[in-house]
């Protein structure tokens, strides 16, 4: 995948970021990090700001189609509180967040990420067993590394409302001037 050596190095980098990414790992192995935690750690990079903690929740998905419990997620939450209190967590099990998009069910994490707002935003990692870096990411890295704000198909039409709702109140534009809206 193209930028993905490039995104390795940057985390690898970001000490904050890789001991989020190991909390997350001893926590559960079938959890990812994703969303802002990925695209502000790149955004920032790419404007040349020095990193910086990441600001607002920190997104961890995983898909268990067995237990697809709201509290299953709180429990993985608070043993990630006990890693780091300091962190907001928001843990949600991709197979059950169909109903709350008003889609079909997810058949893996690759497809619930490809009903995320942004190209930008789809994007997950986690370390394998080999201490490399996994990345899902179902519309490449290309819009991430090349500044662009795009809507994923879904949201380039029935919820285009949704994505400009998101660019107006995260203010990406204003905080990352570089961006290129597009679509």
């Amino acid at each position: 995948m193209r930028y993905a050596t490039e995104l390795e190095a940057l985390l690898r980098a970001d000490s904050q970021r890789m001991a989020v990414l190991a909390m997350v790992q001893a926590t559960h192995e079938g959890c990812w990090t994703g969303a802002g935690f990925i695209r502000d750690a790149v955004w920032d990079q790419l404007h040349g700001f020095t990193p910086r903690p990441h600001s607002g929740d920190v997104d961890v998905i995983w898909r268990e189609p067995a237990d697809t419990r709201a509290e299953r997620d709180a429990e993985l939450e608070a043993q990630l509180r006990l890693r780091s209190g300091d962190v907001v967590w928001s843990v949600k099990n991709q197979a059950r967040m169909h109903t709350r998009n008003g889609d079909e069910p997810y058949a893996s994490l690759d497809e619930a990420l490809w009903h995320w707002p942004e190209t930008a935003t789809a994007v997950a990692v986690r370390f394998d067993k080999n201490d490399r870096l996994a990345i899902i990411a179902p519309f490449g890295l290309e819009d991430l590394f090349c500044l662009r704000l795009q809507p994923t198909p879904r949201f380039q039409h029935e919820k285009r409302h949704l994505f400009q709702q998101r660019v107006e109140e995260k203010r990406w534009l204003t905080r990352y001037p570089k961006l290129q809206l597009c679509g």
